[in-house]
């Protein structure tokens, strides 16, 4: 097993479905890891449902912040999801500042939207607080839709042409992080499904196909970031540790896909030994 780390997960926190905190705790922590979390909002349910409440922590998130400096509590990794403010994005930035020491892994998930549209209750503001909270980061992980809102490029696109990825790639790491992989996107030429990314270690680019199952549970983007999280603490590879995600995702929709009730998400803790193997 892997050396255990200490790991912050700064998200959402829902009160009923698999997403964000709910779906990246039991992965990480089942990886062997100390698993720690700063939630951004208390959510009080998945948004698929439509309606739903959020509470906005932004005051708590201060005030533990503090309380972790005056104890002198360090992370070897920390990653970040969906903020409820702009004020967030500042604290986080400085928190993250606060941490910074050799061999910190730091990840964020912009998440704001998919499918070419913003999700409920994300405001086109959020997309410029992001722009600025992805600069700090070692590896970002947008969807196609986020990337083509934090570039500007090709909104509304459901395929692109490896050209217009490479350039998608290049508009995201002119933001200032090291590593990029966006999760979900279409080649133009070829029809294929694919991830595109840069790998920061080997200073190379590259093109992962993966099968579509044509289901939609919310939280996969979490668990991927989860799956992907841990393979880099475990000494993998960026490309390598992208294809360990993909196919834990890809194997967690395909065991899932008959379940009724999809917007609760997948029922994570029935499938940890995936984990394995």
């Amino acid at each position: 097993m892997a050396e255990s780390k200490n790991i912050l997960i700064i998200n959402d926190m829902p009160g009923y479905g698999k997403v964000a905190l709910a779906a990246m705790l039991p992965i990480l922590s089942n990886m062997g890891h100390s698993v720690y979390n700063l939630p951004t909002a208390l959510v009080s349910n998945t948004l698929d449902y439509g309606k739903f409440t959020i509470l906005d922590t932004t005051g708590y998130m201060v005030k533990a912040i503090e309380v972790w400096r005056q104890l002198g509590f360090q992370f070897d990794c920390i990653t970040t999801g969906f903020l409820a403010s702009a004020a967030q994005v500042s604290i986080i930035r400085d928190f993250i500042a606060s941490q910074k020491k050799e061999g910190l892994l730091v990840m964020t998930d912009p998440i704001m939207g998919d499918d070419g549209r913003l999700y409920n209750g994300v405001g086109l503001e959020t997309v410029e607080h992001m722009r600025r909270l992805i600069g700090v980061a070692d590896v970002i992980v947008p969807n196609l839709t986020e990337g083509e809102l934090l570039t500007g490029l090709y909104e509304g696109s459901q395929a692109l042409t490896r050209e217009q990825a490479r350039r998608m790639v290049d508009g995201l790491l002119a933001f200032g992080p090291r590593s990029v992989v966006i999760t979900s996107g279409q080649e133009a030429e070829t029809g294929r499904h694919v991830v595109w990314g840069y790998d920061h270690g080997q200073g190379e680019y590259f093109t992962i196909p993966y099968r579509l199952i044509q289901v939609h549970f919310p939280g996969t983007g979490d668990m991927f970031s989860a799956v992907l999280a841990g393979a880099l603490l475990a000494g993998s590879r960026f490309p390598e540790a992208v294809k360990r995600a993909m196919d834990v995702v890809e194997r967690l929709i395909f065991l899932e896909q008959d379940e009724i009730e999809k917007n609760k998400g997948i029922r994570i803790e029935r499938f940890l030994d995936l984990l394995k193997e």
